[in-house]
Order: structure tokens, then sequence, then C-alpha cells
């Protein structure tokens, strides 16, 4: 049984998309009092709908309209017909709770079982999954999806090493699902326990956080891996699973039966052509529960017009470069945490880990400090000459000047959840 339709065409792509659009506008306004006031203040009505241009008059919503009258603020149904609620880490205000019925649940759980079947998964593959299970969406996505696909779930979460590694080496475990910190975290685990001969993982999938290519080759190596495949999602549309790179690993295959990307100006709020780096906007076209309507992600990207040649009939996005809200400005220019992770990765003889440190000096002037880990096999002696080529590499490509400091390697720490990169210290003193 095959999870995605090879034989869509774009023509009845659009089609599906319009419709879907159509019906998605029709339910908030009549099922939602936050979308009924927000699309009639925006002058609209559902059949002013006619075709997939129609969404550009369409009012956005943002993080804020999830926590406004908290805890059920899109609500589009019923009580008795929701079954889950699931909801952010909260760490800014309230939890952004989102609604679940059971066709959001069906939906979701086939279409995370076309990113295993994307990257190639069988049903004799036996799944690991190290992310986190509750509230977060996480753990259950990767669950129910492996289990709609058919293959055997191993649903540790967000154990400690020794875990994992038992269970790798017991279970047969050829798939390992995770963050980025936390796969190498394992890698380094399996490296140091000298226990790769002992492990059958050929696959990883990682979703939740960036990862720069360094760390996905340091992962390949010392996991002796075939791919490390990206995963992407949110919270708010299902949770992850709404696209995959392929095997080609040339961008995020999504699945547009089910949702309208767009990439605008995140100043202007206009679109942006493909190709164009811009913030990823989000309309859900069969969701019930909490339906979203042109939702900021706040995700930097752009959208691949060219068709990949593994022959899977979805569009593409490129991996995301950062978010709108992560970025920092240092000495009048904007930096995303991703630009420094691409520009150490072209750097020979350091690692795949790094740390912004930003302060103020006495004088007023900011100062930046790029902590990077000495790569494997890579002397001390070298770590002046290290520091200089980072140092100027970033003002080349960036265009700032910066101080480096080469540290051992496995010295910055490795989490189970996403790394913190960005440590700006200038408003604290």
């Amino acid at each position: 049984m095959s999870f995605i339709p090879y034989d869509l065409t774009e023509d009845k792509l659009k089609k599906i998309q319009l419709e879907g659009l159509q019906w998605t506008v029709a339910h908030a306004y009549n099922n939602s009092p936050f979308y009924r006031e927000k699309i009639g203040n925006a002058g609209l009505k559902p059949e002013d709908i006619r075709s997939l241009e129609s969404i550009e008059h369409l009012p956005f919503t943002d993080k804020d309209d999830l926590q406004k009258e908290y805890p059920f603020p899109l609500r589009a149904v019923p009580f008795e017909d929701i079954i889950r609620i699931h909801a952010s880490s909260g760490t800014t205000g309230k939890r952004k709770v989102l609604c679940y019925t059971q066709r959001d649940l069906d939906v979701w759980a086939d279409i995370f079982a076309r990113c295993y079947e994307l990257a190639g998964l069988t049903r004799e593959d036996r799944v690991q999954i190290a992310v986190g299970y509750g509230l977060w969406t996480a753990g259950v996505g990767f669950q129910a999806g492996c289990e709609r696909f058919g293959a055997m779930a191993v649903p540790v979460g967000p154990a400690n090493a020794e875990m994992h590694c038992e269970m790798m080496i017991d279970m047969g475990t050829t798939v390992f699902c995770s963050t980025a910190s936390m796969a190498l975290l394992m890698a380094e685990e399996i490296h140091k326990r000298n226990l790769l001969s002992r492990i059958k993982v050929k696959k990883v999938i990682l979703g939740a956080e960036r990862h720069s290519d360094a760390m996905i080759t340091r992962i390949k190596e010392l996991m002796n891996v075939e791919h490390v495949f990206d995963i992407y999602g949110l919270t708010e549309l299902y949770g992850p699973g709404t696209g995959l790179d392929c095997s080609h690993h040339n961008g995020i295959h999504y699945w547009a039966d089910h949702f309208i990307f767009e990439v605008l100006d995140p100043e202007t709020l206009k679109p942006l052509p493909p190709g164009k780096q811009g913030e990823l906007v989000v309309t859900t076209l069969s969701k019930e529960g909490s339906p979203l309507i042109r939702y900021r992600t706040h995700d930097i990207t752009r959208i691949l017009d060219q068709a990949c040649s593994c022959g899977v009939p979805f569009p593409r996005h490129d991996s995301i470069l950062g978010r709108t809200d992560d970025m920092f400005i240092y000495r009048a220019v904007n930096i995303y945490p991703s630009q420094i992770d691409h520009v150490l990765g072209r750097v020979d003889g350091i690692g795949s880990e790094f740390q912004i440190h930003l302060k103020q000096r006495e004088s007023g002037r900011d100062m930046m400090l790029v902590k990077v880990e000495r790569g494997t096999g890579v002397e001390k002696a070298d770590d002046i000459h290290l520091a200089e080529r980072v140092a100027t590499e970033i003002r080349r490509k960036i265009l700032v000047r910066c101080q480096v400091e080469i540290v051992d390697n496995g010295e910055l720490p490795r989490t189970q959840s996403k790394s913190r990169r960005v440590f700006d210290q200038r408003n604290e003193q």
C-alpha cells in the first residue's frame, strides 16, 4: 500500500487545494466566533473565495491569536467532537492549545506515514522514537505515523543514552527519530562505547530544530547511517509530518493536498517568487478542530520550483534557515544563527557545535564571541589559526567582526531537546 499519491497531477492538486480552501474558510467562518469576526472584519464571506488567488485577501493569523481567549481560541467544532488536545511549550505566555477531532488524527497519521514511505522504510523496519511525549506533538506523531505505516514502533522517548543504546541493540533498531542534538549525542555515545558493530541503524529522521551540514556529516560518520532525513512540522499544523526531504536531500516535499504554503516578505507581507527567502505562511485545507488560515509560522525558507528527480509529485520548500523571531541585530546587521552555522560548516578543522555570546563593552559597543568546538583529531596548537580562519570567514560572509574561541571537542552541552545557540547578555548589563 502506498500512502503517497504518485498519480497526482498539477491540475488535480490545484483543484484539491481550491476545494480545501473553500471548505476551510466556510468551516472556520460558520463554526468559529474568532474566525467569523476576523474574516468579517476583512470584508469577506466564504462565497468570496472563488480561486486560489483569493487567499491573498484573507487575513493573517499569528501566535498571538492562538493565545487569545485561552484555552480554545480557534475551536471550530463542538466540544464533544474534540478527542485530544496538544499544546506548545508555552515558553512565552500561555501555551498554544490546538484541538483535534478523530478526522484530524487520521489525517495526521496518514501524512506522517507518507514521510516514512518517502524515507524508504518498509514494514520490516524498527523505528526508535526519541522525542518527547505528552502535551507536545512530537512523540505521539512519530508513533501514530509509524503504526499507520505498519513498521514497528519502539517508543522510548527522551530517555538517557544508556537506555537508548540498550534498546537499539536489543530491539534491532533500524531507524532513529530525534532532534538533531539528541542524534549527535547518541552518535557520540555509540562511538565512545564502541557499539557500532552491534547496532543496525541505517536511517535517522530529525525534527524540531535546525541542523547544519557539519552536524549531519558527524552523525553519519559516527553512526555509519545511509541517510539523515529532515522532517518539518509545527504543533499548530497537527505536529511533525507536514513534509520530508527525499533521498536526494534537496528540499522538503510538503503535502500540498492538505496545506497551502506561501512565502512572504516578513516586512511587507507580500508574496515572494520561488527561490526568494521569506516567511512561511500556512493555510490548512482539512483541519477540523483548529483550522489555520494564513498562519504566520515565522520560519524562514523559500519555495523550490524545480521538479525533483525522485518522482514524488509534491512541491518542495528549502530547509528552514531560521526564524524571524530568533534573528538578532549586531552592529546594525540582521543575523540568523543559521548563517553563522553555515559559515562554520565551510571551515575545516572545527566541530559541529557552537554558541554565540553577545555582550556590551563599557564603551557601549557591542561585542560578539563565537565559541566553536575543535574538530576530532585536530591539535590544540592549531587553535589560534583556526580562530583566525573562522573570524575571517564570518567577516567575509556576514560582514561583521567577532571574536572566536576554540574549545575542546565535546565541551559544549549536548541536549535531548533543542540546543540553545544565542546568549544575548547586552540588555542584562
